[in-house]
């Protein structure tokens, strides 16, 4: 009988496939000593193979299961402490800063609640709510006890403490109550606590962005899509801190009710920094902290005195109508108007020129400057300012402007000159003064950082002759007259100051003023608008008893500057200067000495 292969005898593997074999074959039995040592090692072999298989398999499964253990450790679990959604992703979007500094960023956070539901049937605590109450105030000393025990006994569900400890949860859980729950939920945290709280808002229980930039990018925080992505502002928040802390500092100086600011590019729109104060905490919203939402920058509109004179003398020059700076106005008596009067705050000079109007804030000089320009000219150019619409920025709180429609009469136009007769914000203030220095060119202003090719053509209102010749009365302003204190030196900073009664019941309050400075700097080529503005300030002895923008607005811009200059990449150098050789002679010799 022929001998069957070895191979094939392989293939039979149950036991009685293995003693037919050896039935059927008993030369099989009697193979050789060689060749049944071969047949071992073969089958020890496989069997070694399906050890090492199923070690590696269960090696596997270990190392998933200590995995998830320890991210249920670090995210929560479903028998402790579980955030709501993807534990690897945040519930909204960051907000950052020009520099990629965290401004709003989502957290896990664990909160402590009442579920009087937690058990079917019975009572909803399995011990005494006294009992359960002063145990949680040992967690939490700062609770109040009677009033734990009141809500406990309520019987119903509610937050007893938000954000809590994870070591906190873990001994709300050592209590063993049921109903005790520590849910991780998704909160919203700003680590820089009010730090451009006007600019970012905040986010409400509901989860949806309120107020600043969190209501702009609500639908893009919260886009399942778009998980984790962040979004971008123009702000820089260390030119954000200098100026709130200077502002502040300002606030206490001049004891000021409130105090508002803002830097912007120039040359892009770009808001790299806007405070109004008081602020608020967006990580702790109260009562007091909606008070004070309101945004001075954005939505408080008012007039704007002396800081629109400069404006009205860029008009005129514009218009060709103010074609030699030497020319004189009589300014020695009251400018009389029909009925009204126009003053000066004191007598500068019989006749004065153009250089000497604007470093003396003279109301005088410039309302015959823009009875000249006519109502016309005078309207179209505040209305390519955009002083007749709401300002442009994403913000939703933006106040509408008090304009005056229909032709202008006389008298607003010579009012408005000088920054009476139509309010608007310190946010229309900056992008006219963008547009006076920047060469002419207005653009909107923005909280979104743009790329180069993401800049607005924007719209011409001045010829670039008027711009270059209005940086150097700014300069002027600052080097000899009403803006001396905002002198920072090395910076060529130029600007205007301005002083606005508030109006109240039959006519205007004369104790109590709006204060504001607008400027811009390096003047030999602007990069930034600066505007600072004081509501109610008062003369006290850091101001010497003097309350008018240049003891208090202009002051604090002369100390803003020398901060937020070298973080913006402008270096102060005393060997540079504009060029007013053919502008300082005027004041040197005019009618005003």
């Amino acid at each position: 009988m022929a001998s069957i292969p070895l191979g094939t005898a392989q293939g039979l593997t149950g036991p009685a496939h293995r003693h037919r074999a050896r039935q059927a074959t008993p030369q099989a039995s009697q193979a050789s000593p060689g060749r049944r040592a071969d047949l071992r090692a073969s089958t020890l072999t496989m069997a070694r193979k399906r050890v090492a298989l199923i070690a590696f398999v269960f090696a596997l499964a270990t190392a998933v299961l200590v995995l998830r253990v320890a991210m249920m450790g670090v995210f929560g679990g479903s028998g402790g402490l579980t955030p709501a959604g993807d534990a690897l992703l945040p519930d909204r979007g960051m907000i950052v800063d020009r520099n990629g500094v965290p401004l709003a960023r989502d957290f896990k956070s664990y909160a402590l609640w009442f579920n009087p539901k937690a058990m079917e049937g019975g009572d909803p605590l399995t011990r005494s709510p006294r009992e359960v109450a002063k145990k949680l105030v040992a967690i939490f000393p700062d609770m109040d006890e009677a009033d734990l025990e009141k809500r406990l006994a309520s019987g119903k569900g509610q937050y007893l403490r938000r954000r809590i400890l994870p070591e906190e949860a873990n001994r709300v859980f050592e209590i063993g109550e049921p109903a005790l729950s520590p849910p991780a939920e998704p909160s919203r945290y700003y680590p820089e606590g009010n730090l451009a709280a006007h600019v970012l808002g905040y986010v409400g229980a509901d989860g949806k962005g309120r107020v600043g930039m969190e209501e702009v990018f609500n639908t893009s925080l919260t886009d399942p899509s778009t998980r984790g992505t962040e979004q971008v502002l123009a702000i820089d928040s260390r030119v954000q801190a200098a100026l709130e802390d200077e502002l502040l500092r300002g606030m206490g100086l001049s004891q000021a009710k409130g105090a508002g600011g803002i830097v912007l590019d120039v040359d892009t729109g770009e808001v790299v920094a806007l405070a109004s104060l008081p602020s608020f905490d967006p990580n702790h919203i109260d009562e007091k902290g909606m008070e004070l939402m309101f945004n001075r920058v954005t939505n408080q509109v008012y007039e704007l005195g002396s800081t629109f004179k400069p404006l009205a003398v860029a008009a005129a020059i514009d218009a060709g109508v103010v074609t030699n700076l030497a020319k004189t106005y009589p300014a020695g008596k009251p400018l009389q108007v029909g009925r009204f009067r126009i003053r000066d705050s004191h007598t500068i000079g019989q006749n004065i020129n153009v250089p000497e109007i604007l470093i003396h804030s003279s109301n005088i000089g410039t309302a015959q400057i823009a009875d000249e320009l006519g109502s016309k000219r005078m309207k179209a150019t505040m209305e390519r300012l955009g002083f007749n619409e709401r300002p442009y920025i994403e913000l939703p709180a933006r106040g509408f402007p008090i304009w005056r429609s229909g032709e202008w009469p006389r008298l607003t136009t010579m009012t408005v000159s000088y920054g009476h007769g139509i309010a608007v914000t310190p946010l229309h203030l900056a992008s006219a003064y963008a547009a006076m220095v920047n060469g002419g060119v207005w653009r909107p202003a923005t909280l979104k950082k743009l790329a180069p090719n993401e800049v607005p053509e924007g719209r011409r209102v001045f010829k670039e002759s008027t711009s270059a010749r209005m940086r150097q009365l700014l300069r002027l302003i600052v080097t000899d007259g009403t803006g001396r204190k905002a002198d920072a030196p090395g910076f060529r900073l130029g600007g205007k100051t301005g002083s606005a009664e508030k109006p109240g019941e039959g006519g205007y309050r004369r104790t109590s003023l709006v204060t504001t400075f607008a400027s811009a700097f390096p003047m030999d080529n602007p990069r930034y608008v600066v505007i600072t503005m004081y509501d109610e300030p008062k003369g006290t002895a850091a101001t010497s008893y003097q309350r008018t923008a240049a003891w208090n607005a202009a002051a604090a811009v002369g100390r803003i500057v020398p901060r937020i200059g070298p973080m913006l990449g402008v270096y102060p150098d005393e060997n540079r200067e504009i060029d007013l050789s053919d502008v300082r002679p005027l004041i040197e010799k005019g009618g005003a000495h």
